[in-house]
């Protein structure tokens, strides 16, 4: 069975006193999470070690970094390594969100050398992918979709395909005011799911969860889940509220 997963991803939001609260307020609300159901925090780097401490213990709980840089070690002023990473028990990083396609301008083949060593490192990758609203409104929003998958994620095997979730993200639904309807994002997961059937087969592609990212709220996120190819959501700003994400989290299917 894939995993459902609810990713909680902070953004550069919080002061670190402000995210021990949160992270304590949702820690402590019932969770009747299913062996198959994760809960995912990515947080900014200064709060992963104060996140993992809060955690410990708990059961189908992780923490994600939000970023890593495509090299082990070396002369990289402000970067984050897989390594350092996993010194501290991570093992989930986000890689490929549109803010980071957008803002600092990291391609496929960026991406790619991300996704090998997060691997190399045993992190368990959340791919991002997802078209802006000009591709959209062009109606080329499939092919877009699979160029990046293509670029970033078709050089790995089946096996290593498998420890990666991938996320998608209609950036034209983001903070923009338009909202994707929940036909909308099942149309898009399915695409994926079968492009990746047409390369790895249909076996590996019903193994990969596929998470939604278009402002899911409490008051969406059942709906949006309970369509067959959505297995979750990376959710940015509702996250940030304790009762609205409690609610997101029990919207899994």
């Amino acid at each position: 069975m894939r995993k459902q997963i609810a990713a909680a991803n902070w953004k550069m939001n919080l002061t670190i006193a402000q995210g021990e609260a949160l992270l304590d307020g949702i820690i402590a609300k019932p969770h009747h999470l299913k062996p198959e159901q994760l809960v995912v925090f990515a947080v900014p780097f200064p709060y992963l070690a104060m996140a993992q401490q809060k955690i410990a213990g708990k059961q189908n709980v992780f923490i994600a970094a939000q970023n890593c840089y495509s090299k082990k070690s070396g002369a990289y002023t402000g970067e984050v390594s897989v390594e350092m990473l996993q010194s501290l028990g991570i093992k989930w990083v986000v890689l490929g969100h549109s803010e980071r396609r957008e803002y600092f301008a990291e391609s496929n083949q960026f991406l790619a050398e991300k996704i090998n060593i997060a691997l190399e490192f045993d992190i368990q990758p959340i791919f991002c992918c997802g078209e802006p609203l000009s591709i959209r409104e062009a109606g080329t929003q499939n092919e877009f979709v699979t160029k990046q998958l293509e670029e970033s994620l078709y050089h790995l095997s089946a096996d290593q395909l498998k420890k990666v979730v991938i996320a998608y993200e209609p950036i034209w639904a983001i903070g923009t005011g338009k909202t994707a309807t929940s036909e909308q994002a099942q149309e898009m997961h399915a695409h994926i799911r079968a492009e990746l059937a047409k390369k790895y087969g249909k076996e590996v592609a019903d193994e990969i969860t596929i998470l939604y990212g278009g402002s899911v709220k409490a008051a969406n996120a059942k709906e949006i889940f309970g369509q067959p190819d959505v297995d979750g959501g990376l959710v940015g700003g509702a996250s940030l509220i304790i009762d609205e994400f409690v609610a997101i989290i029990e919207g899994l299917k």
